[in-house]
């Protein structure tokens, strides 16, 4: 979907609280209850139902009536509150072009207000393209759905976390800037993506120094899975930087081996078909470090040790705790248990007892603050405001009219005067 920011500049105070309140109705709701966003965005005289009116007309709310009458957050949406935020922050104050595209993200130019552009990666788990993985990987074991926006804010938080703990020990990285939900803010960087280059002056030292970082993350105790020529970015100098980093793992984790042989297979395997390089003849000067290799060359992670440091332990105090990283790798390896929830009934409870804690929310204090509706939506909004101001008029007295008994003439007049004086009897 695209990100169209000019609409973001048009929306109120309101049409802001109510998103929130969406978003909170979905930490125990996959379809957040109109009611209960009602009641969580506190607004006066029923407004809630015109601001999710004006928020589905510009596609930030999806409308679900399947089992009973409920909206959950698009990505689109999503994108508004993460982008409000860092406005907020001081963060960025511009928004420009999409410089890229991948199966998991989209990534903009923003600019600050002393002009310094930077990137915006939007994290995008379980976009249209990619849901493909539901059944062709046993990512959702036994559920029928998850909360790809939340594992998109994981990816966010890990991918920033891993960032910030690179940079500071050297690693060629994007400066990591700030973080909030699915989307991270990093320097720009002034190159092009290495599956893009066709010709290099020195293919055999920018192959060392490629080869050589996947060795020293594992020795700092990190390995990144999916280090390829579309994550390595070089400049105009052939200067190297890697990126994307929301799938990396621990050396101790139990598939390590397998995702380091397939990272340096996938570097050998470029420079071989791009660039002509033969790997037998250079075989005995591979890096000049003292990892082991095999007779084609490659390193072997057997003989790695964590000699740098422990990066994938320190990790832990970075903002990226040890159950986001849990939740994280259970959706990547597929071991995703069952749901807790099982039925309505049971989300129903959930939402009565959790409902007392969201009306007691300042949403004030928070910082975190598809086509056009369709004949049946508008029914049933319309619907649910009449019960709301009829639970407002609840009480009062029903006030005959004055000219309710009033002859109007006509065949029903004989009949409505019988039946007035046989009620009288």
């Amino acid at each position: 979907m695209k990100l169209d920011v000019d609409v973001l500049r048009y929306l109120s105070k309101d049409d802001f609280r109510v998103l929130t309140a969406v978003e909170l109705g979905m930490r125990n709701h996959e379809i957040v209850p109109s009611d209960l966003i009602d009641r969580i965005a506190s607004l006066k005289h029923g407004g809630t139902y015109k601001v999710l009116k004006n928020l589905l007309k510009h596609k930030l709310l999806h409308h679900d009536s399947s089992k009973y009458d409920g909206f959950r957050l698009t990505y689109l949406g999503y994108d508004f509150l993460a982008i409000k935020t860092m406005v907020n922050r001081g963060v960025f104050t511009a928004v420009g072009r999409q410089i890229g595209v991948g199966k998991e993200s989209d990534i903009f130019e923003v600019a600050r207000e002393d002009g310094t552009v930077m990137a915006m990666k939007l994290h995008r788990l379980g976009r249209t393209s990619f849901r493909a993985v539901k059944t062709k990987r046993d990512y959702l074991r036994h559920r029928s759905s998850y909360n790809w926006l939340y594992l998109s804010r994981l990816a966010a938080l890990k991918e920033y976390a891993f960032m910030k703990a690179l940079e500071e020990h050297g690693f060629p990285v994007p400066n990591a800037v700030d973080c909030n939900r699915h989307c991270v803010v990093m320097s720009l960087i002034q190159g092009y993506p290495l599956v893009q280059v066709k010709q290099l002056q020195n293919p055999e030292t920018v192959f060392d120094t490629i080869i050589g970082l996947v060795v020293h993350l594992a020795e700092h105790g990190l390995i990144h899975c999916d280090f390829n020529e579309f994550n390595i970015m070089i400049d105009d100098d052939e200067k190297v930087t890697m990126i994307d980093f929301p799938q990396m793992v621990s050396v101790s984790h139990r598939n390590a081996q397998m995702y380091f042989d397939r990272d340096i297979e996938c570097i050998f395997k470029f420079f071989g078909k791009r660039f002509n390089l033969s790997f037998e003849e250079r075989s005995d000067d591979v890096d000049d470090s003292e990892v082991e290799t095999e007779e084609s060359g490659r390193p072997t992670f057997s003989s790695i040790t964590k000699t740098a440091g422990f990066l994938d332990k320190e990790l832990a105090a970075s903002g990226f705790t040890t159950k986001d990283q849990d939740d994280i790798q259970k959706f990547i390896e597929g071991n995703v248990a069952e749901d807790d929830v099982s039925d309505n009934e049971h989300e129903s409870e959930s939402c009565q007892t959790n409902i007392k804690g969201f009306d007691s929310l300042n949403l004030d204090q928070e910082e975190d603050n598809q086509n056009a509706d369709d004949a049946q939506l508008m029914k049933s909004l319309a619907k649910q405001r009449r019960r709301a101001m009829a639970a407002a008029r609840k009480g009062r007295k029903n006030i005959a009219s004055r000219n309710s008994y009033k002859d109007k003439g006509g065949k029903s007049s004989n009949s409505s005067k019988i039946q007035k004086q046989l009620s009288s009897w």
